[in-house]
């Protein structure tokens, strides 16, 4: 039979739509065609295939070769498609089995020997390959990742000759099992514990109440006083991830070029690009639109060290995210929408020089400079940080102590505890909550409406702030286990607006 059909699939965006996989050998001079919008990785699997069947001792045919990659008007990239381009030439031409090809959707770089390495993607397209009711064959370093979907059927194989001898039924593939990991939260990882912060009791109280609820963060204090120690130990204090959030933190780093690591799996992820990183780099893009720091941040902790020294393009571009939890990347050719919700949490000196207020009295920076150090982060983006928290200087008697605070064990407790009050209320964290959500959730008692009105007058809050207020209050309300929001909590979450108050 002349021709060979086989399925496999593309990434595009989060999605990992079908690819069909059309061989046709014809009789004429000999040639290798790739059509259906092939990109250059993939125009290279020509070379690729050759050299793999003829390492493997089969016979490359001298014949008009021609595939087709269907749809056609969808982008293909990657080495991914080289396992189904070759075993189709091999089905073509009579060299294996075809009639159990349409069972299994393929996808694998070929090595020059006809070893299989590792794709990009794989727990997307395991997951569109299980929706489909066909089984997957990939490379066998990408198993463990794509078992993470537990309807899916996943074939490992490491090489070309194993694929084959599965097809014509002398030694066939295993079922790959899921790794213990996948189902329970890693416990061999250890988070640094917010017990080794000495001092900071305000800090540590703004990040507690961040973790429980999901709220953003920004830290404003002199240099060395443990804004970027404390949020390192944000994700030990974060609430345990639930399967779906796991998965879709894992599918969306499997897209990443680093991949997915298994042993990271329920593990919140935890970002901290360097502030020279551009907009691409953290919202996404490219010609094959990949997600940026903010997507691979998913469910996880996005850290900001030094603010101010980002360029201001690229922070405003945190604000759609902040507000909506998606990224839409266009270009002109292709279109990818990603999910970004993830828990931002910001670092800053207060002045140029970074000690403005330090109790050495060593800042000589004018108001003019600090207000221009500060205009460097726009209004609007500060007014989609929930929290901002003053970081003093440690005084040297508290720095010589030795570290005596609470552990990361009991905040998280409290934190879980808290969390799971919002779930079972209106099912979502107190930061993801929408105006109408506000309005039914987080009205304070007659107390706590009273501060919040001569808060608003005296501080000029926007309308945006007014309900990040009340989220606040909410979620310090529930770790202090109240169904109401009372005056202490509307008091205690007007403080986190640091930056208003100035």
């Amino acid at each position: 039979m002349p021709l060979a059909i086989l399925y496999s699939r593309a990434i595009s965006g989060m999605e990992a739509p079908l690819v069909t996989v059309e061989v046709h050998i014809a009789n004429g001079l000999p040639s290798f065609t790739i059509v259906g919008l092939p990109e250059a990785e993939v125009k290279e699997s020509k070379d690729r295939v050759r050299a793999a069947l003829q390492n493997a001792q089969f016979e490359f045919p001298a014949r008009r070769i021609t595939v087709n990659l269907a749809p056609a008007d969808l982008p293909k990239e990657s080495g991914r498609f080289d396992l189904p381009i070759a075993l189709g030439i091999l089905a073509a031409t009579g060299q294996t089995p075809a009639d159990k090809l349409d069972r299994y959707e393929w996808a694998g770089e070929l090595a020059l020997t006809g070893e299989l390495r590792a794709i990009r993607g794989a727990l997307a397209m395991t997951y569109g390959a299980s929706r489909s009711g066909r089984s997957f064959v990939l490379p066998a370093q990408n198993a463990p990742e794509a078992a993470l979907v537990k309807e899916a059927a996943v074939y490992p194989a490491t090489s070309l000759l194993q694929i084959c001898a599965h097809l014509a039924g002398r030694e066939p593939l295993q079922l790959h099992k899921a790794s213990s990991v996948a189902g329970t939260e890693t416990s061999t990882f250890q988070h640094p514990g917010m017990e080794e912060v000495k001092g900071q009791a305000h800090a540590k109280r703004a990040l507690e109440i961040a973790a429980a609820g999901g709220h953003s963060v920004l830290m404003v204090g002199p240099p060395g006083t443990g804004k970027s120690m404390l949020a390192a130990r944000l994700p030990g204090i974060l609430p345990s991830m639930t399967e779906e959030e796991a998965l879709e933190s894992a599918a969306m780093q499997s897209l990443s070029s680093s991949g997915f690591n298994v042993a990271n799996w329920k593990r919140r992820p935890y970002r901290s690009p360097h502030h020279t990183a551009s907009g691409v780099a953290l919202v996404g893009g490219g010609s094959n639109p990949r997600p940026g720091e903010i997507s691979l941040a998913m469910n996880g902790v996005l850290f900001l060290d030094e603010l101010p020294e980002f360029d201001r393009k690229v922070l405003e571009v945190l604000r759609e995210p902040l507000e909506s939890g998606r990224i839409t990347i266009s270009r002109a050719a292709r279109q990818a929408d990603f999910p970004a919700r993830f828990q931002l949490i910001a670092a800053m000196n207060p002045c140029l020089c970074g000690y403005l207020g330090h109790y050495s009295g060593k800042c000589h920076c004018t108001p003019d400079q600090v207000a221009r150090y500060r205009g460097k982060i726009s209004g609007p983006l500060l007014d989609r940080i929930d929290i901002q928290v003053e970081v003093p200087a440690v005084p040297q008697e508290d720095l010589m102590r030795q570290a005596q605070g609470e552990a990361s064990k009991a905040i998280r407790e409290r934190v879980e505890l808290a969390y799971q009050r919002q779930v079972a209320r209106q099912g979502k964290a107190n930061a993801h909550l929408a105006v109408k959500d506000i309005d039914r959730y987080c009205m304070p008692d007659a107390l706590g409406e009273t501060l919040l009105k001569q808060a608003i007058s005296r501080l000029n809050f926007s309308a945006r702030a007014y309900h990040r207020v009340l989220k606040v209050a909410r979620t310090i309300a529930d770790l202090a286990a109240s169904e109401t929001i009372a005056s202490a909590h509307i008091a205690e979450a007007v403080q986190y607006r640091k930056l208003d108050r100035n």
